[in-house]
């Protein structure tokens, strides 16, 4: 597996180390998350900008990662 997501990485990090975690940060509600402006926010900012629990999505997310990759 790639290098945990943690909460202060940003979106485009994220997205750039492993393409796959766009689908479960859409499946947690941040369905904007492609947008240019979520970008450059951190995973807990653009959690909280949800109404979102940063520590549930990031271990969302690494848990979706680790079923997903090979």
């Amino acid at each position: 597996m790639e290098k945990k997501v943690t909460q202060d990485m940003i979106i485009a990090d994220i997205i750039a180390q492993n393409p796959l975690a766009v689908d479960a940060l859409m499946e947690c509600g941040m369905g904007c998350i492609t947008c240019p402006a979520s970008q450059g926010e951190s995973l807990a900012e653009a959690s909280q900008v949800h109404g979102l629990d940063p520590e549930d999505v990031e271990a969302y997310v690494n848990r979706y990662l680790e079923l997903v990759q090979p």
